[in-house]
């Protein structure tokens, strides 16, 4: 019956990142730098306010686009960390910052509309383009240390542009867009008549100045802002995020919401309100301190690689090798023992992902790995 079937879904491939995760899983012994997945377990007064949800019998049905106490506290975190306008009623709750994204998405896409996607980015932009049956544009950012270009920018902009996805800090680089990229996106969304997904579930983690777009009032009407508890907290497990937009357009993306999945279980609420209130300063400081040891030590291997400012991913250029990504991470797993994610999985060839949210051992047990692969290449 796969004839049967949506014929758009069929064209889907599975994720990279777990294939290859799979894969060094399967090698005894492999380094691990493949996941976006924190080893801090989540911090004890998130946990101790969820559980005091239950105890309290929060186990109803909650309002679909979340508790009004929450959202009022999103606004207003949002408002005091990065003076962002938002009321409540222009947030909803989500499964997650995937769910965010698909409510975005689908619900201002018709089919043939065309998505502007800055790469290398994080795969899921594509397959929902392609489910919503709109057209992804492919925007390569790889010649420009990975900012956006005017030039390249207005270049793929045409009358049936319907939205331009931005990440930042991005996922895989972990660079952070520039205040001069954000005035060209900015002029470029106001001359235009098209909505911008700003994609901010890394801005918690930032080692240094993280401009937003969402900042800029102008852009409200058109704007949409996805936010997660997931990283900053080390909630992934938990699969709660945010989307934030101008009050219209919210009244009808919650009835997408409402319609896919209802609403977020009423006490993990609970949770999501503490996490708001806690320091996860430590955290951030030993992200930056590995930060630090991949990249001096990619560095110091001769590859290329733009100091990340934010999340936890580095993104170095093995174009070196005149090897295809795909073969260079097989060999690097098998020969080598370590593994990373082929920059392919994110729309750019030539380049490897490597994720330091593992402990400073694995890293450092990857790097010797790596150095001592690289060097059989040579």
């Amino acid at each position: 019956m796969l004839e049967r079937m949506n014929q758009r879904l069929l064209t889907l491939e599975p994720s990279g990142i777990r294939r290859f995760t799979t894969l060094a899983k399967s090698v005894p012994g492999c380094a691990l730098l493949t996941i976006g997945e924190p080893d801090f377990n989540t911090p004890e007064p998130i946990k101790e306010a969820c559980k005091r949800g239950l105890d309290e019998n929060h186990t109803h049905y909650p309002p679909n686009v979340g508790s009004l106490s929450l959202r009022t506290q999103i606004a207003e975190f949002e408002q005091k960390h990065s003076g962002l306008g938002y009321g409540p009623e222009e947030v909803i709750l989500t499964i997650g910052a995937t769910e965010a994204i698909y409510t975005a998405m689908t619900g201002v896409l018709n089919i043939g509309d065309e998505v502007v996607i800055p790469t290398p980015a994080f795969s899921l932009y594509e397959s929902i383009a392609v489910l919503a049956g709109a057209r992804p544009v492919l925007l390569d950012t790889s010649e420009d240390r990975f900012q956006i270009t005017e030039e390249k920018l207005r270049s793929v902009l045409t009358e049936r542009t319907k939205l331009l996805v931005l990440n930042s800090p991005n996922n895989p680089t972990g660079c952070v867009y520039s205040a001069e990229t954000l005035q060209v996106v900015r002029r470029a969304a106001m001359e235009g008549n098209f909505f911008v997904l700003s994609d901010d579930v890394y801005t918690g983690l930032s080692y240094g100045p993280c401009p937003r777009l969402a900042a800029c009032r102008e852009l409200k009407d058109r704007l949409l802002v996805v936010q997660s508890f997931s990283k900053p907290y080390s909630m992934t497990g938990w699969r709660v995020g945010y989307l934030m937009g101008d009050a219209p357009v919210m009244e009808k993306l919650r009835l997408l919401h409402a319609a896919d999945v209802v609403s977020v279980t009423a006490f993990i609420q609970d949770g999501c309100a503490a996490a708001l209130r806690c320091d996860v300063s430590d955290m951030v400081e030993t992200y930056r301190a590995r930060r630090d040891y991949m990249y001096h030590r990619l560095r110091g291997m001769g590859l290329d690689v733009v100091e990340p400012m934010g999340a936890f991913y580095m993104f170095p250029s093995v174009k070196k090798f005149g090897l295809d990504t795909e073969e260079f991470c097989q060999r690097m797993v098998r020969e080598g023992k370590v593994a990373g994610v082929p920059g392919t999985c994110f729309g750019a060839e030539g380049f490897v992902r490597f994720s330091f949210c593992y402990s400073m051992e694995e890293i450092a047990l990857g790097m010797d790995r790596l150095e001592e692969f690289i060097g059989t290449l040579a």
